[in-house]
Formats: C-alpha cells, sequence, structure tokens
C-alpha cells in the first residue's frame, strides 16, 4: 500500500499507510506505548492504538480518521461552547484513567502536555464537529490535571494579544473549566503564564542548542510571539478570570 505524508505535523517522517501512521521512534517510546496500551486496555477511544514497529524500526499507530484542526481557519462547530464542553470532557475522561496508574509515577495524572487544535481529532457526531481524539503523545508525562486544563485554555483559545474580546474569552475559560470540573479555578491563569514562560524559553534554548526544528521556530519569530501572548495574559488576567 503507498504511504503518504501526514499533512500539518511538525515531525519529519510521519506517512499514513493505509488503516496505520508509521512514524520514527520516538525517545520516550517506552513510556508513550504503555500510556496507549492503558488506554486500549480501559476501552478508552480518545488515541491512537499502539501496534507495535514496521521491518524500518518506525513505530506503528492505528489512524484515526477525522478532522485535524491544524490549519489557522476553522469551521465554527470546532470552536463552539460544545465543542469546548466535549473537550475538557475528552481531558477528564484520560485524567481520570490514568489517576493512580503506573504511567503516572505518583503523580495527580499522566498529562498530554500539548493539547492544542492541530493535536485533535473532530467528528462529526450528528451535531456539527465535535473532538473526539486527541493524537502526538509525545511530550505526555506525570503531572497535574491543572497544566492541561491551562494549556487548553491557552491554545483552544488563542490566549495573546489577537483576542477581540476579554470578556467573552473570560467565559470561555469558564465554560472549559466548569466542563472539566476543576477545583483550583484560580490556578488556571497562573498556569497558562507559566506554559507560555516554558515554551518561549524552551524554543531560545533548543535553538541556542542548535536543534534544526527549535531553529526554524525562533527564526519564524515563535518565540517572540509566544513572550508576547505571555505580556497580554499577564496584562488582562484579572478581566479574563471567570466568576467562581
Amino acid at each position: 500500500m503507498t504511504e503518504s505524508s501526514m499533512p500539518g505535523g511538525s515531525r519529519s517522517g510521519v506517512v499514513r499507510n493505509g488503516g496505520s501512521v508509521h512514524r520514527p521512534p520516538s525517545p520516550r517510546g517506552a513510556f508513550i506505548r504503555a500510556l496507549l496500551t492503558l488506554f486500549e486496555d480501559r476501552g478508552w477511544e480518545g488515541a491512537p492504538r499502539h501496534r507495535g514497529t514496521d521491518a524500518q524500526g518506525r513505530e506503528i499507530l492505528g489512524f484515526l480518521p477525522g478532522h485535524v484542526a491544524w490549519e489557522p481557519v476553522q469551521p465554527p462547530d470546532v470552536t463552539s461552547d460544545a465543542s469546548l464542553v466535549r473537550l475538557a470532557r475528552l481531558i477528564r475522561g484520560f485524567h481520570d484513567l490514568t489517576a493512580g496508574s503506573t504511567p503516572a509515577e505518583g503523580a495527580e495524572v499522566v498529562c498530554h502536555n500539548d493539547l492544542a487544535p492541530k493535536n485533535t481529532v473532530y467528528r462529526d457526531l450528528g451535531e456539527g464537529l465535535r473532538p473526539v481524539a486527541f493524537i502526538d503523545w509525545d511530550l505526555a508525562s506525570p503531572g497535574r490535571r491543572v497544566d492541561d486544563v491551562a494549556h487548553a485554555c491557552w491554545q483552544y483559545l488563542g490566549l495573546g494579544p489577537d483576542v477581540s474580546d476579554v470578556e467573552e474569552t473570560a467565559r470561555r475559560i469558564g465554560v472549559i473549566r466548569d466542563a472539566y470540573g476543576l477545583d483550583e479555578r484560580e490556578d488556571v491563569l497562573d498556569r497558562v503564564l507559566w506554559w507560555q514562560d516554558r515554551c518561549r524559553r524552551g524554543i531560545e534554548a533548543g535553538a541556542a542548542a542548535g536543534d534544526p526544528a527549535l531553529i526554524r521556530l525562533r527564526d519564524s519569530g515563535a518565540a517572540r510571539e509566544v513572550g508576547r501572548s505571555h505580556a497580554w495574559v499577564e496584562a488582562h488576567r484579572h478581566r479574563l478570570t471567570p466568576p467562581s
């Protein structure tokens, strides 16, 4: 069967071959394999299935059909409140499954750590496109529930200077927070700022160390844009805090 490159991804060498995705092995392959196996054993369908390795030593993952929201302009259903509610419940679902599990290593849960539209599969469930699964689990690690919720608020709501309506965005933060059922409400924006600072520093440090992908990101202005988003959230954090 003919292989075809996967659109929208940041990793090179990722191809689709029929109902499977083949990709170069991840340095953290054993952890990711254990996590995806846990999801499969528990019957959770919000992540790809791990299917071993091929003759070239590449990892094989099950292909998840649907709409992956990696392009800047998306259908209205992708950004609707109903999709945000479904998103939050999906996050809560895998968090609850990993709480107390071996991969959590004593932490609260296992976090995806890169929740974003580009890593989300949407399908029409009869009421328009809704998120049904997350892909690209390479950065997953033990962590806190609020970390993934905060990252989702940043990425799915575009927290930064392009926001045109601060009050509406604060309301939508509340939609995600409440649909998840997060108790640590006051901590969400603190963690958004933590993520943004970590991302900017990571790009700059990786580029300085010679990582080609991070050099491209830095040279494209990504670190500068993340820095601008951090400054914007800091300046608007009190207006962005939804009522308890």
